[in-house]
């Protein structure tokens, strides 16, 4: 391989490795929920709220922004950030994750009906009694109705598929690099035998 050709090489590995925790931190973010700045958002629309889960009754936990680390006693947090939204009317629910919406009521576990919360923050609590998968449904009432969907699971720590998230873009993008080093690398050599021969 010729010495420009493995410059350029280290030059996309490096580049590659460098933007591949940027990438895993967007794969990481959860339906309209996502970690920025070290807070976590809640995207709604054009509008955002700062999100803050945390647990009572579990003294070892630290509060949290996606999954619920047990069952029990929940209490969420949502602040508004842009205070144009004090204004709007905003829906908060909870769904059973069933895979369809086709009768909501029957898989709410938690609703809080649409109204204004010119405090600029809601706060609700809520018991979840067993592990499982759900779904919160964020609604805010502007010029048209934003929803935002955050799939969360309760009880069902997922640290592989987070591990996954972190660090499987730098490996696949570093396995790639390698296919075309080696790639590159086969071809010089089927020239080079080429001109070997020609001469």
């Amino acid at each position: 391989m010729r010495p420009s050709s493995f410059r350029k090489l280290l030059l996309a590995v490096g580049t590659l490795l460098t933007l591949g925790p940027v990438w895993s931190g967007l794969a990481h973010a959860h339906g309209g929920l996502s970690m920025a700045e070290d807070m976590c958002k809640l995207t709604v629309g054009p509008y955002m709220m700062h999100f803050t889960g945390y647990q009572p009754g579990n003294t070892q936990q630290k509060p949290f922004c996606e999954d619920i680390p047990g069952v029990g006693e929940t209490v969420v947090v949502l602040d508004y950030i842009e205070q144009e939204l004090r204004s709007l009317p905003t829906e908060v629910r909870i769904i059973r994750d069933t895979g369809s919406e086709d009768n909501l009521d029957a898989i709410t576990v938690l609703h809080l009906p649409s109204k204004v919360y010119p405090s600029g923050s809601i706060d609700f609590t809520h018991m979840f009694p067993e592990k499982g998968n759900f779904v919160g449904i964020v609604t805010v009432i502007g010029d048209q109705p934003y929803v935002s969907r955050f799939p969360f699971s309760v009880g069902e720590p997922k640290v592989f598929s987070k591990l996954l998230n972190v660090y499987m873009v730098p490996v696949v993008a570093t396995l790639i690099v390698v296919g075309i080093y080696y790639f590159t690398r086969s071809r010089d050599k089927r020239k080079n035998q080429e001109n070997g021969t020609a001469a």
